[in-house]
């Protein structure tokens, strides 16, 4: 019989049921929530692979009102996004860029934390194609935990781990109430599909740039926005690396990231009012040495480097 029951959820963790509906509210214990109907850009994670105690794993969100938009679901996002008073049982949308693992190492967390704090509708999430089998395989892997919430003395809300998964190849993919989210193509590596995001709100422009080698469709896309959001590595610490496979490292990174230079020159010709360095591939370096790379490329603008939990 306990056998039947897993069977069955391992079916059922798989439907999707689509739900956009009021926006969830419930925040961590002593935290307030900000539902000013302005744009506000929170970063979440900042850090790239290499386990960094003072960077999570890259996830932004942006905020308008009482809806809040994920993009990127990095390690330890849920703490983040509790840090920050955002809505720990669940999202408006969340979007992935690609689906390497530091972008969605948090993805079952923000799945299953959601739900055990009182998510009941399904979740949607957007993403390249992929993105359903991973959910899937995310979802299936938690088949017994489901059950003993749901059937066991927790008596959990049923259907509250399910998630709506719409897979894109580009192009609008929200548009709703003001707020216009569109999916860029961009290239990186060895991936079918990856995308950056422009969001256009009642009042502000911002691109988030996943991860992508040098892309004239981001520089398009990024042209005179508010902020753009870039990940970037030290063109001058570029070496082959002492480990099996590591003399492809420079190439690797030429077909698959930008540099700091290629990115000033990027920003030069966009001309954003604000430009962020996020997921910093730093291989040594400092982030002074990044940020002077990218005034080399030509960018003479407002330029931060991302802290988790900065809002902008």
């Amino acid at each position: 019989m306990r056998r039947t029951r897993f069977t069955l959820y391992a079916a059922l963790v798989l439907l999707a049921v689509d739900a956009r509906g009021a926006a969830a509210q419930r925040v961590f214990p002593g935290t307030t929530r900000d539902t000013a109907s302005v744009t506000r850009l929170i970063i979440l994670g900042s850090g790239a692979p290499l386990p960094d105690p003072d960077r999570a794993g890259p996830a932004f969100a942006i905020t308008y009102g009482t809806r809040v938009f994920l993009f990127d679901a990095g390690a330890g996002v849920m703490r983040r996004a509790a840090a920050a008073a955002l809505p720990i049982d669940g999202f408006t949308t969340v979007f992935l860029t690609h689906l390497h693992s530091d972008h969605t190492l948090g993805l079952p967390d923000v799945i299953h934390t959601t739900w055990v704090m009182g998510r009941s509708a399904p979740m949607p999430i957007i993403g390249p194609p992929g993105t359903q089998a991973m959910v899937g395989h995310l979802q299936a892997a938690w088949v017994e935990d489901i059950v003993i919430r749901t059937e066991g003395l927790e008596r959990g809300r049923k259907g509250g781990h399910r998630v709506d998964v719409k897979e894109t190849m580009g192009g609008v993919v929200y548009d709703s109430a003001g707020i216009r989210i569109r999916a860029v193509t961009v290239s990186h590596g060895s991936w079918n599909y990856a995308f950056a995001y422009r969001i256009d709100t009642p009042d502000r422009s911002i691109v988030l740039g996943g991860d992508t080698s040098p892309s004239t469709a981001l520089e398009e896309a990024s042209a005179g926005v508010d902020v753009l959001v870039h990940e970037v590595y030290p063109a001058r610490r570029v070496a082959p690396e002492n480990r099996p496979g590591g003399e492809f490292w420079p190439q690797y990174l030429r077909e698959t990231h930008t540099s700091d230079e290629e990115l000033g020159a990027i920003a030069a010709r966009a001309r954003p009012k604000q430009l962020i360095l996020t997921h910093v591939l730093r291989m040594g370096g400092t982030m002074d040495e990044v940020v002077a790379g990218v005034r080399r490329g030509g960018f003479g603008g407002r330029l931060v480097v991302a802290k988790d939990l900065d809002k902008y």
